[in-house]
């Protein structure tokens, strides 16, 4: 199972891959998460402490490691760096563990543009199809709105593209343009999540808006997740209403990836 979660930041779209991720461990499955979103909030929301966070330095920051993988380095300045670095054991290596889920912070890569071809963005793609195409576990990816760090060959292993949206037309129209990147990648479908619903008002404003093969969820706006982000702590060990939601979209992926398998 692999699953790319996608969203603008302050949807809820970390909250939804942290309880995914925790609901898939209950079940005794290994499971791994990368936090590609370069605003990094994955750890506290899987139960990690800002005290163990703090020890795990993120692949774009690691140099060495970067350098020699890649072949870069003051010796190389300037010459041809390896675009497909040995990178299975990193995962592995460079990650930890709470809980029964593994976390993997990618960092990432300040550029003065788009297209960015330096070794920093080589070895985190190559990280990302690695953990879709190369790993038998369950693996959750926490994305920005964004999918640059996925490829195609690499897009097509993803059982699931799921945006988390609210109520809401720019919200609305995010689950759009991710739609669209997603196509140019080859992935026709795009899976949505409905977070901080409050009433039927909004449910009904979201269905006339998303196709119903889409909308796989809606998760209630609850103040049991608005005090666990206060407090950095996991979402899932609240408990409540929106859990048991969440666990409803989870048992929905589970059978639409049977099916489709």
């Amino acid at each position: 199972m692999k699953i790319a979660v996608t969203g603008k930041g302050g949807v809820g779209k970390t909250t939804l891959a942290a309880v995914l991720a925790r609901l898939y461990a209950e079940e005794g499955k290994h499971v791994l998460t990368a936090d590609v979103d370069p605003d990094a909030n994955l750890g506290l929301a899987l139960g990690f402490s800002e005290e163990e966070l703090l020890a795990l330095t993120p692949l774009s920051e690691m140099s060495d490691l970067i350098e020699e993988r890649t072949g870069t380095g003051e010796a190389n300045f300037g010459k041809l760096f390896k675009l497909n670095p040995k990178v299975d054991d990193i995962p592995d290596r460079f990650s930890l563990e709470k809980n029964s889920v593994k976390l993997l912070i990618m960092g990432t890569v300040e550029t003065g543009g788009s297209g960015c071809v330096c070794p920093e963005h080589v070895l985190l793609k190559r990280v990302v199809s690695n953990l879709i195409v190369g790993r038998d576990e369950v693996v959750i990816l926490d994305m920005e709105a964004g999918l640059e760090h996925l490829g195609r060959g690499t897009a097509d292993f993803v059982d699931m593209f799921i945006v988390v949206i609210e109520p809401g037309a720019r919200s609305v129209q995010t689950y759009k343009k991710v739609k669209q990147l997603a196509a140019d990648l080859g992935v026709k479908k795009v899976s949505v999540v409905a977070n901080k619903v409050r009433s039927e008002d909004d449910k009904k404003f979201l269905i006339e808006r998303i196709p119903e093969n889409e909308l796989i969820g809606f998760i209630s706006y609850s103040e049991d997740l608005t005090d666990a982000d206060r407090k950095g702590c996991s979402p899932y060990d609240t408990g409540g209403v929106a859990i048991d939601e969440i666990r409803e979209i989870k048992n929905k992926i589970d059978f639409d990836t049977e099916r489709n398998g």
